[in-house]
């Protein structure tokens, strides 16, 4: 039998996911007196929400909104995937109506539990729809005089999922007994490994949770110094996705099989992508970040032949190249496959303790710092920022130490840094630093908590907090994929296009990204003409621009200060000439009007319809921060082109030198 498994985990090990099927089973819509009554009762609900919502203060609006909003999605994109799908609509319906005469008080009444699940809401930054994520109330919450640790649940991979189904699983369930902490249930926008702006769901949905606990004059139950990332299957992946580019916001990660890496694991990929995509995988892949283990404790679990056992393997030999196993756990379910049984779960939960337990919060200010990432998108780490790198998409590290008196870091491929002081009854910024064994000096001098330092042809001095050179920066960095993890609308024009094939294809660009934006991301683009434009309620938003210069006014005014030409008949992107006849320009490139915002040019994301429907592995950045294509329209696929250029910026955002 021990030959038997020792032959099935050799396979698992070595074989890399191959094509699998993760499409949802067909479609069985209800019959037609049952969607008779679900749009009825749809409009009672409606009226009844807009009604009721606007007695709520606007932290509690996105708990009520979600009903509705759950039952046009599912309706819009057909997802009747269940026999039973028509009495669980009517159930969520009916939730949704009992939420609105609780409303009519102007209070949540919903959030007074205890011991019980709640489905809970809140309204994204990203585009302005309603996402919902469920809350476990421990028994005893708001009885007990405690702080209350808090757990993030990732959910695995589920075909089947939608808002209607993830809202009836949080129906006021009953809490397990053993749990000692609240648990937020993340619903991510689907299933999409916690990627992109699946990953602001996992922040906004706890930041919305601490907010509205605040509200309810309940911050001194939670313990947000104590919170554990967890997830199992594509949860683990997005655990070791977040939880290792992320490591200060966690006390301890617990993974369960995922994947960290893309070659190894999708069957079929070529040794070698072609450039810049290959260099891009290192801000995909979790592998990379492993060295951040130092900053967070990790409790894996696998089975023993589960094939997605590889993801913690993975990371256990790098750990071991570097000396840094001890900060790892690797729990193996003897003889099991993709699963993990309740009794492995409380193996994980006791381990768990020793790092999460009560009384065990994550510190201020940490002794020691190791951090390390491959994008400014990932910058911080406790008391230190990486402000500037050399060369992104290369390693960057930062290991610091601070006794109470003074830092001392060792930097590589680090440019520029911020020090903060981050106690919060600190009064200024503690005596001195140390860089690269330069002693850059004192820096209490004026209490001030936060301290920049530059470094400049190979000498670390203090700085300016905030550089006014165009250069990458944190959430300014690209690639074009980032520009849709943070506020943005798109912009179309009204004029009368240079090249109508090309405007053509630009549009074709837009309504592929609003389709695919709607099914897979779970909400509805903020989408205007550049003629209706109004500044102040744009603000700060990223500005994704379709068309040509000709068609739309923004990229008219903008094009001057965007490090290309494009007239009607050339386009000139890093000294080379296409015809505009026949070529477009996708781009990303820093607002030079409104400071930590985007302009992209026809772009939405770079992956599609058919890397959402395979494994999440597939969600990585098709092209740099600009590329030059030539539209290659079908009748089955309107937004095709083929990729002529295709490249990043230096840390600068100026074309490489060829």
């Amino acid at each position: 039998m021990r030959l038997l498994l020792s032959l099935l985990l050799v396979a698992s090990l070595t074989s890399p996911m191959l094509a699998q099927n993760f499409d949802p089973p067909p479609a069985k819509s209800p019959d037609a007196a049952a969607l008779k009554l679900i749009a009825e009762k749809k409009t009672t609900l409606d009226e009844a929400v807009a009604s009721a919502v606007k007695k709520l203060s606007p932290e509690h609006q996105a708990d009520l909104l979600i009903y509705p909003k759950a039952i046009e999605w599912i309706t819009r994109h057909h997802e009747y995937f269940t026999a039973d799908i028509g009495k669980q609509i009517l159930a969520v319906i009916d939730q949704g109506m009992k939420r609105s005469e609780l409303a009519k008080t102007g209070k949540p009444a919903w959030l007074d539990v205890s011991g019980k699940s709640v489905a809970r809401a809140y309204r994204s930054d990203v585009d302005g729809s309603v996402q919902p994520y469920g809350v476990w109330y421990p028994a005893g919450y708001g009885k007990e005089k405690k702080k209350w640790r808090i757990d993030i649940m990732l959910h695995g991979r589920d075909s089947t999922l939608t808002e209607v189904k993830f809202l009836n699983s949080h129906a006021e369930k009953n809490t397990p007994k053993d749990n000692d902490f609240i648990q937020l249930d993340i619903y991510g926008r689907g299933n999409n490994a916690y990627r992109w702006a699946g990953e602001n769901d996992v922040f906004e949905a706890l930041a919305g949770f601490i907010a509205t606990e605040k509200s309810l004059g309940r911050a001194d139950l939670l313990d947000v110094r104590r919170v554990v990332l967890k997830g199992f299957s594509m949860g683990g992946a997005g655990t070791w996705h977040l939880g290792l580019r992320h490591p200060d916001r966690f006390v301890a990660i617990q993974p369960g099989a995922g994947f960290t890496t893309t070659h190894g694991y999708i069957g079929g990929l070529p040794e070698v992508l072609p450039q810049p995509v290959e260099e891009m995988l290192t801000i995909y892949d979790a592998l990379n970040y492993v060295a951040n283990v130092s900053d967070v404790p990790v409790v894996a679990y696998s089975g023993e032949i589960d094939k997605q056992r590889l993801a913690a393997d993975n990371i256990e030999k790098r750990l071991k190249e570097l000396g840094l196993s001890k900060h790892m756990t690797h729990l193996i379910g003897p003889g099991l496959e993709h699963k993990f049984p309740p009794e492995w779960q409380k193996k994980a939960e006791e381990k768990l303790q020793e790092f999460a337990g009560t009384g065990k919060a994550r510190p201020f200010m940490p002794a020691k710092v190791n951090f390390t990432t491959f994008t400014l998108k990932n910058a911080t780490c406790d008391w230190v920022q990486i402000e500037g790198m050399e060369h992104h998409y290369q390693a960057a590290n930062v290991v610091g130490a601070w006794d109470g008196k003074s830092f001392d870091l060792k930097t590589q491929n680090i440019r520029r840094l911020t020090l903060t002081n981050t106690e919060p009854a600190s009064s200024g910024f503690p005596g001195q630093v140390t860089i690269d064994g330069q002693n850059v000096g004192s820096v209490n001098e004026d209490k001030a908590l936060t301290r920049s330092f530059v470094k400049l042809n190979g000498q670390w001095s203090m700085a300016k907090e905030t550089s006014s050179t165009l250069e990458k920066r944190p959430n300014l960095q690209g690639p074009i994929d980032d520009a849709f993890t943070k506020a943005f609308v798109c912009v179309v024009g009204t004029g009368k296009p240079a090249n109508q094939e090309m405007h053509t294809a630009a549009m074709a660009q837009l309504e592929r990204f609003k389709r695919e934006w709607d099914k897979n991301l779970r909400g509805e683009l903020r989408v205007v003409k550049d003629s209706e434009l109004i500044p102040s309620e744009i603000g700060n938003k990223s500005l994704i621009l379709f068309g040509d210069p000709s068609s739309n006014s923004l990229i008219a005014r903008l094009l001057p200060e965007l490090p290309f030409k494009w007239t009607s008949e050339n386009l000139t992107v890093n000294g080379g000439v296409y015809p505009a006849k026949s070529h477009l320009p996708m781009m990303i490139y820093p607002h030079p009007k409104t400071p930590g915002a985007y302009v992209v040019l026809n772009s939405g994301h770079t992956f599609h319809e058919a890397e959402f429907k395979g494994t999440n592995a597939q969600l990585y950045p098709r092209l740099g921060d600009f590329a030059v294509v030539k539209p290659t329209p079908t009748a089955k696929d309107k937004a095709a082109f083929e990729v002529i250029e295709n490249g990043l910026f230096d840390e600068f955002w100026k074309f490489p030198k060829k």
